[in-house]
């Protein structure tokens, strides 16, 4: 499990930019963040990923504190982040260099089975597209078997029909080891897709205002009952986090679902 205590961040200048999140993520939970330009979504996923050091409280994988980088802790990025210079096998198994030789070469090329590209393993970054590229990242962080899976808005420069497959190589390379994921998404539709909670976050400083669990069966579409029920509550609460604190209970639900539509 993971845990955060009243984790804050304030950076050099005086910008609080987390004034204290408490959240547990269960074992095999995919949760997504969701909140407005500024709220400390990026931020708190870099926090838990070591990246950088909260100003204050505490962050638990399991029994371990997180410190730093952590090796039970996987994240991919907005962009692929690939090395030029090694093929698509090698990049993802680029963090298998401790295994034997056979052990490395199966689980990579599961890997890339699994996202669609095992045909590419001996081709370059370059020789690939965008989507292409970021199915290699996702699979270069599931490789390692993770207890933790970070994604940082890894779809949002996809187009929707790129991004709808993406979601089905993630799901599938979950399934089979189901780590803890944390998404940070600002697409509503994405969150309610993948995600079995949504966590919503309020700016300045940043901080959760609310919750919403996603009781609906996978696989998930947005013509399925249910999904665009779910969406609203999503796009509810998400309106009142824009809303000043003191006016955001007085937004009815109606009025405030049609800021997003």
């Amino acid at each position: 499990m993971l845990r955060l205590e009243r984790v804050a961040k304030t950076y050099a200048d005086g910008t609080v930019a987390l004034g204290g999140i408490t959240l547990a993520v269960r074992p095999s939970e995919i949760v997504a963040l969701l909140g407005g330009s500024g709220c400390g979504k990026t931020t708190l996923l870099r926090l838990i990923a070591g990246l950088d050091r909260p100003s204050g409280g505490a962050m638990r994988l399991d029994d371990e504190g997180i410190e730093g980088p952590h090796p039970g802790v996987g994240v991919v990025f907005q962009e692929p982040r690939l090395l030029p210079w090694l093929s698509v096998a090698d990049n993802v198994g680029f963090g298998l260099a401790a295994l034997p030789a056979a052990e490395r070469r199966d689980r990579t090329a599961h890997a890339l089975e699994k996202v669609g590209l095992g045909s590419h393993s001996g081709r370059w970054p370059k020789d690939l597209s965008g989507g292409q590229q970021q199915r290699v990242a996702i699979a270069r962080a599931f490789v390692t078997l993770p207890r933790l899976l970070l994604l940082d808005e890894p779809f949002s420069a996809l187009d929707p029909f790129m991004r709808a497959s993406l979601h089905e190589h993630l799901l599938g390379l979950w399934e089979e080891h189901r780590p803890m994921v944390v998404l940070v998404t600002h697409d509503v539709a994405e969150a309610v897709t993948l995600a079995d909670r949504v966590l919503v976050m309020r700016p300045k400083p940043g901080r959760l205002e609310d919750e919403i669990p996603l009781a609906l069966s996978r696989p998930r579409h947005p013509l399925a009952q249910g999904f665009d029920a779910a969406t609203r509550r999503v796009l509810t609460v998400l309106d009142r986090s824009l809303q000043p604190a003191e006016t955001a209970s007085a937004v009815p639900a109606p009025v405030a679902a049609a800021l997003w539509w």
